[in-house]
């Protein structure tokens, strides 16, 4: 069986993925950088996913932000895991613009 095909059926059983999955069809993310460095300083952004391989980089400017507004940050998967669970191409962060589904991810 091809690698693609056993994390994509792994990936089905992983809950944090496909609530955030659910999230992400609820309109309630925000993806890219810029985007959701915005999202932190509009107040929108309750919950921040950071991927594991994101640059050390791209952490630190995206935690700062969180550590300045009081937005709690993640670091929660490989950026292709988070892509592929919202149905897109890669993502190295996104921000969760719901209370509930923020919630929701913590547990």
């Amino acid at each position: 069986m091809p690698e693609k095909m056993r994390w994509t059926t792994k990936m089905k059983n992983d809950k944090f993925f496909s609530n955030l999955g659910l999230a992400m069809r609820a309109g309630k993310l925000v993806t890219g950088e810029d985007m959701v460095i915005e999202a932190i300083r509009g107040g929108q952004a309750k919950l921040v996913i950071v991927a594991e391989d994101a640059s050390e980089g791209t952490f630190k400017k995206v935690n700062d932000k969180c550590s300045y507004y009081g937005v709690p940050i993640y670091q929660y998967g490989r950026r292709d895991q988070l892509g592929a669970s919202i149905g897109k191409e890669t993502r190295v962060v996104i921000a969760v613009t719901d209370a509930g589904f923020a919630r929701m991810l913590k547990q």
